[in-house]
């Protein structure tokens, strides 16, 4: 499910005349979503309408997933019946869907859930001991991983209909709302990023020249990113466009270091994820965008003393961002919302009688 700002130009009244200005960046509100008790939270998705879900540790040291509305504080969605969990993605229709354990082994068997707004937790995982469910799109159908005897296989669940295993050893990690689906697959020894259309066979695509690779989302417009390894043996972040036939890999870059990763994007393109910093540094969020290109997150928000924001997860369409930092203070991990500040409007005239020419900063919206 998943802004940068920009100026846009200026007109004339007679002559077309227009003038181009230099990109600027987005600035940003910060809000730490608090927790269940503990002092570890991670924020894995946030819908267009601004819900956010996650696992956030309580009192007693246990992972929970959680929901958390605008203005409202952070629920617990509870379990299957065990003591911990984890909420990974929520489609516009505030569905949810996860991984929470049963009573079942002692606590130690996690099943794939879907929860529907109002509704109780329902186990989505028939014939397994174990299962998680990592993506939903707009239609209801989930994406995951489910065991199936000692390896574990991508599956696919229809609205109202069974988990399918999709015969694919790895996990599907996204699906968009053309039931495209995405992840990583073990084949020959190695990890591949793959997409799968409805209907279609697994197609494998690529690296960037090393021998990993792994797909994290996709966009309704068929543009996928993740991470692949290089030919000199690091990892970055890349974006594939498959709507086009035969394109292949673009390495999105670092902010400066070795290793990076795409985690998240939204249906206007722009790309949320993580990289280290110069001289293998600490990991700090990123935001990219066509107009500024890769930007450390933490330059573009006033933050409090101590914070540095690691992992950005998910962008929605408008902006918003949500992913985890760390509190050097009492080395704490936080969940974070940002979200966009439109900034100022200039306007620029030039002196009666000439083009009447007009500027004016926007907010361009995912």
């Amino acid at each position: 499910m998943r802004n940068a700002s920009f100026l846009v130009i200026l007109f004339s009244l007679g002559g077309f005349l227009s003038l181009t200005f230099p990109a600027a960046a987005t600035n940003y509100t910060f809000l730490d979503l608090g927790s269940l008790g503990g002092t570890t939270t991670i924020a894995y998705d946030i819908n267009d309408n601004g819900q956010v879900v996650g696992r956030s540790i309580d009192n007693n040291g246990l992972g929970q997933a959680f929901l958390k509305n605008p203005g409202s504080a952070m629920i617990n969605l509870g379990t299957l019946g065990g003591h911990q969990g984890s909420a990974n993605n929520i489609n516009n229709n505030g569905q949810v869907v996860g991984a929470a354990n049963t009573p079942a082994n002692n606590g130690n068997q996690y099943h794939a859930f879907l929860l529907n707004p109002g509704s109780a937790m329902q186990d989505l995982t028939i014939g397994s001991s174990y299962a998680a469910a990592i993506g939903i799109n707009n239609s209801g159908q989930v994406v995951g991983v489910i065991q199936n005897g000692s390896q574990y296989n991508a599956f696919l669940k229809n609205p109202g209909g069974a988990i399918q295993d999709l015969g694919i050893r790895g996990d599907a990690n996204a699906i968009n709302d053309n039931g495209q689906v995405v992840g990583a697959v073990f084949n020959n020894n190695y990890w591949r990023a793959f997409l799968m259309n409805p209907g279609g066979a697994v197609q494998t695509l690529g690296t960037l020249g090393g021998d990993y690779s792994n797909a994290n989302d996709i966009n309704n417009s068929g543009l996928v990113v993740g991470v692949a390894r290089t030919a000199n043996g690091y990892d970055h972040a890349f974006l594939m466009n498959t709507a086009i036939p035969n394109s292949s890999m673009q390495d999105l870059g670092t902010l400066g270091g070795t290793n990076s990763q795409a985690l998240g994007i939204n249906a206007s393109g722009q790309v949320v994820g993580s990289s280290n910093t110069v001289g293998g540094g600490a990991n700090h969020a990123f935001l990219i965008t066509t107009e500024s290109g890769m930007q450390d997150l933490n330059n573009l928000i006033d933050l409090p003393a101590g914070v540095i924001l690691e992992y950005a997860r998910a962008i929605n369409q408008a902006g918003q961002i949500v992913g985890d930092g760390y509190d050097s203070r009492d080395g704490s991990t936080h969940a974070f919302l940002l979200t966009p500040v439109p900034l100022p409007s200039p306007v620029l005239l030039l002196g009666s009688g000439l083009l009447g020419l007009a500027g004016w900063r926007r907010l361009r919206k995912g």
